[in-house]
């Protein structure tokens, strides 16, 4: 009892630490430029000849000697005795540094926004993300089935938990190296909107992961997690393939699910998972008895699994639901419903019901290699 309290202290630990930032009002507000003049009157010009002086220096105007001031701009800077200062002009003025330039993304500072000019949006294609997540869903569905319970469990909810924490200050100046360090990792297989201010789809993957691990038995945790590998980028796939087909559209959402997907994206989804759950469940475990139902309770089995990873994906809408920016007057960091999370938990409860349906344990184990 005391292992599965520290397992749902650990699973449910990301939400507490975005509240409790919420709560502190994270993240602050940026200060704007003219805050830095005004709160300091300009007295004399002495600030602005020392900035003046220090650029003639290190364009090399200047020699070892007494500097003395001259008269430019009908203002009072600094040169050295005895030889005429050229003058500032406005291209040695453009080169200085300001605080607007690193607030709109020209220096490291602001680079998310250089950043994104690069990446393609939601609507493009992008195979290579596509790979990608396929990937990292395979690669977590075999580690749920090595792995413990009671070592998997906290180890993804340590995982979440800090993608969530860097979710959270990597817009916020000093920490937007993260962003480049993202892009240097992850490269075209991120979207342009998760670099505009949005969260990546790391964390809700991580935390969609850990939930169906935590929550259901580990075959119903597993094959979720190969759902979320699975259905989702197949059915975006098929979905932006088949958009050009009109009547397959959802458009407007039937009473807001689906909106902007389409039908035949759903179906190719489901298709598309149906052999390798076909293949997974085919060679697990069954012991001397066999498998109940015969080869027809297999290929149900299959086949509504994949349709509802395909159903979990087309449920959430396009553009997803997102928080309000404030609740209550506190800011809120800008959750959203994301496929991710929702598609491996509405998977694995899914598995459950369909073992109960076909006269399946719970506890059925899969192949040691799931597929081999």
């Amino acid at each position: 009892v005391k292992m599965r309290s520290n397992s749902s202290l650990l699973a449910i630990s990301p939400w507490l630490i975005s509240s409790s930032l919420a709560a502190a009002h994270f993240p602050f507000p940026s200060r704007s430029s003219h805050c830095y003049h005004s709160s300091m009157p300009r007295t004399n010009y002495f600030g602005e000849s020392l900035v003046l002086a220090t650029v003639q220096i290190r364009a090399g105007d200047t020699n070892n000697g007494v500097a003395a001031p001259i008269q430019q701009r009908g203002r009072t800077s600094l040169a050295p005795a005895g030889t005429h200062s050229k003058p500032l002009d406005n291209t040695v003025l453009n080169k200085l540094p300001t605080l607007s330039d690193s607030e709109n993304g020209s220096s490291a500072e602001g680079s998310h926004v250089e950043i994104a000019k690069k990446l393609k949006n939601r609507n493009h294609t992008n195979l290579s993300r596509k790979f990608t997540h396929a990937g990292f869903g395979i690669f977590f569905a075999c580690l749920n089935q090595f792995l413990p319970h009671h070592r998997f469990v906290p180890g993804m909810a340590v995982l979440t938990t800090s993608t969530l924490v860097m979710e959270l200050l990597r817009y916020r100046r000093g920490f937007r190296w993260m962003n480049v360090a993202l892009h240097y990792f992850l490269g075209g297989a991120l979207r342009k909107h998760e670099m505009e201010g949005k969260f990546t789809g790391s964390f809700y993957y991580f935390a969609g992961v850990t939930a169906s691990a935590y929550l259901f038995p580990k075959t119903a945790g597993t094959m979720g997690i190969c759902q979320l590998a699975l259905a989702d980028p197949s059915a975006s796939y098929f979905g932006r393939r088949t958009r050009h087909i009109y009547w397959s559209r959802i458009e407007n959402g039937l009473g807001g699910i689906g909106r902007n997907k389409g039908i035949l994206g759903f179906l190719g989804g489901a298709l598309f998972c149906f052999p390798f759950n076909y293949r997974v469940f085919k060679i697990a475990k069954w012991g001397s008895v066999g498998t109940p139902g015969g080869e027809m309770a297999v290929i149900s089995a299959s086949l509504l699994l994949g349709l509802a990873g395909a159903f979990a994906d087309l449920a959430v809408p396009t553009p997803a639901l997102t928080m309000p920016k404030k609740v209550l007057g506190i800011p809120v960091p800008p959750f959203h419903v994301d496929d991710n999370f929702v598609v491996p938990i509405f998977s694995g409860w899914a598995c459950t019901k369909i073992f109960e349906m076909v006269r399946w344990d719970d506890g059925l184990e899969l192949a040691k290699h799931i597929i081999f």
